[in-house]
């Protein structure tokens, strides 16, 4: 134990390491609680949380809503910040405080816990502001990430920087930027368009609108779609270039990488994977322009193989016209067959 005149708390160091594996629980134990207890000159005697065994002091924070990044996976990516905020706000604001309440409780953290998602916001979103405008400082947490990235709190943070309050970023781990990191792929440019619709037709127009864009293409999706997923992005997009990582930071990390067409037969004939699934798609080739007589017979082997507008998808694709233009160039051949 030893007592800092100069920061005015006491510090207890204790032998060990409280850390542990991303799959395992750790509740607020005697020896976090006795930690936290011991208490700070300045009287905030529960304003602290436990990283290695020691008790560390979290200062007090101005009134304001502070977003929060969160570990995706690994308990130990939180960062020494966001653990200071979460310790010292009045409340922290989270989207399943099931889960929330594992990592509070991992690093010794007694911060109330109320719910904020999107089947309460309208309810809980007045009172939040209201907490704010009386003077105190709420944290906002997704179950795992960055806040607001296909996670609830985009109109909680706008209606508090529409009420003039102040809105402060915690940074830290993302699952779209951890997959772009680990995919092989070009990152000077990216574009993140979160989860696809969940229809096939929906989704095929959608990433037909996204087959253009000159960036790698990041993409949320969940297990049970993964294949019609890739199936309608190697279709849309052709053979691009991709990877797909799945439960990142965690115990049975895999990151799995080729091209999109191979990528889709490999996942339509094993079985539906576990866990949470990041899919990074490579950038469109620079593209030369293709002669009337080329495209017209793509379009005819195409249509051999192919449903018209399963064809016209697949040429539009391989040669990055709008899938529009040669759908309508299809009918004009299919007619004349």
């Amino acid at each position: 134990m030893a007592f800092s005149p100069s920061l005015g708390y006491v510090v207890v160091v204790a032998l060990g390491h409280c850390d542990r594996g991303p799959s395992e629980r750790s509740p607020l134990t005697p020896k976090k609680k006795a930690l936290i207890s011991v208490g700070f000159a300045n009287g905030h005697s529960e304003r602290a949380f436990v990283v290695h065994g020691a008790a560390v002091p979290a200062p007090p924070l101005e009134a304001g809503l502070y977003v929060v990044a969160t570990p995706i996976g690994n308990l130990g990516d939180v960062t020494l910040r966001a653990l200071s905020v979460l310790a010292a706000a009045d409340g922290v604001l989270a989207e399943d405080t099931r889960l929330s309440k594992k990592l509070l409780s991992h690093y010794g953290i007694r911060t109330p816990l109320p719910p904020y998602h999107e089947h309460n916001a309208a309810e809980a979103r007045p009172r939040a502001l209201g907490r704010i405008a009386e003077g105190q400082a709420l944290a906002l947490i997704s179950d795992a990430g960055t806040p607001l990235i296909s996670d609830p709190g985009f109109k909680l943070v706008t209606e508090a920087i529409d009420s003039g309050f102040a809105v402060r970023t915690a940074p830290g781990a993302s699952a779209a930027l951890a997959a772009l990191c680990v995919a092989g792929l070009p990152t000077d440019r990216f574009f993140f368009e979160g989860f696809l619709p969940p229809k096939s037709a929906a989704r095929r127009k959608r990433i037909n609108a996204l087959a253009g864009v000159p960036a790698t293409l990041v993409f949320y999706e969940s297990p049970a779609r993964l294949a019609e997923s890739l199936a309608d992005l190697a279709l849309e997009l052709g053979p691009r270039p991709a990877a797909i990582a799945r439960e990142l930071t965690k115990l049975h990390e895999e990151v799995r990488r080729g091209a999109l067409d191979a990528l889709a037969a490999d996942a339509a004939a094993a079985d539906a994977p576990k866990g949470e699934i990041v899919i990074v798609v490579g950038a469109p080739e620079p593209r030369t322009a293709v002669s009337s007589d080329t495209l017209d017979a793509d379009i005819l082997d195409a249509l051999r193989r192919l449903s018209l507008k399963d064809a016209a998808s697949a040429v539009a694709a391989r040669h990055g016209l709008p899938r529009r233009q040669v759908y309508a160039r299809a009918l004009e051949l299919a007619a004349c067959r």
